[in-house]
């Protein structure tokens, strides 16, 4: 009796629609799982590396010579991708001598805003396909207990007597979608939850660096201008 109630047993004595269904479980949580350690890396990996070019760059390193470093570098991280994408706004803007520093920012303002969008896109990289498993999955795992009843229950038709017997194997075998559902949705959702709040932390951070770097550079461009007035007013 107990060997016939395993796991495995059931499993394997499940009807085609259910074995279907926990196939399709087995892959999503596969998937779910890969996601999961993937994600994790990369929102790890980029906090600590927002930390660390912050560090730098509260060093007192001049803005070209960070620019140098990074550009050298065969990978940049996403604070690295704002700050370049902002410094080169501005050198561009200035090569054009526009000396207007509110010209000047607005330009550089977009480029940030622009570049903090493309890295928080793919920080939210696979996390739909995270959440969908969440929220899915408990659903097809109950599919799959339905059927199950309904195909067990359809085969007490053929028996003259029921008893719990005849009737707990089909049940039981409905029972494990269930579970199965379950046990790829609950992580799917804890880690979606935690990876979402911690995107959102990492954008946050890459906001605030923005606005700090551009009021840094709205000070140089305001100081240009003031020389470029300054040398045209003394001619």
């Amino acid at each position: 009796m107990n060997e016939s109630m395993s796991i495995l047993n059931l499993i394997l004595n499940a009807s085609f629609v259910v074995q279907l269904v926990m196939l399709m479980l087995i892959a999503a949580s596969v998937v779910s799982w890969i996601i999961i350690v993937q994600r994790g890396r990369l929102l790890s990996a980029t906090h600590k590396e927002l930390r660390a070019f912050e560090e730098r760059f509260w060093s007192g390193i001049d803005f070209n010579e960070l620019y140098r470093e990074c550009k050298a570098q065969p990978y940049t991280s996403a604070a690295e991708n704002v700050f370049m994408a902002g410094l080169k706004e501005f050198s561009r803007m200035r090569q054009q001598n526009t000396s207007d520093p509110d010209a000047v920012m607005t330009g550089v303002q977009r480029a940030l805003r622009v570049a903090i969008t493309r890295e928080s896109e793919e920080l939210d990289n696979h996390l739909p396909l995270l959440a969908t498993i969440g929220s899915t999955s408990p659903y097809i795992g109950l599919f799959g207990t339905v059927w199950g009843i309904m195909h067990s229950f359809h085969g007490l038709a053929s028996v003259k007597q029921a008893t719990i017997a005849t009737v707990a194997p089909g049940i039981s075998e409905a029972l494990v979608a269930t579970a199965m559902g379950l046990l790829a949705a609950i992580p799917a959702v804890i880690f979606y939850n935690r990876y979402v709040a911690t995107t959102d932390k990492i954008s946050t951070g890459l906001t605030t660096f923005a606005d700090e770097f551009s009021s840094l550079l709205y000070r140089q461009a305001h100081k240009m201008h003031q020389s470029v007035k300054a040398g045209a007013e003394s001619h």
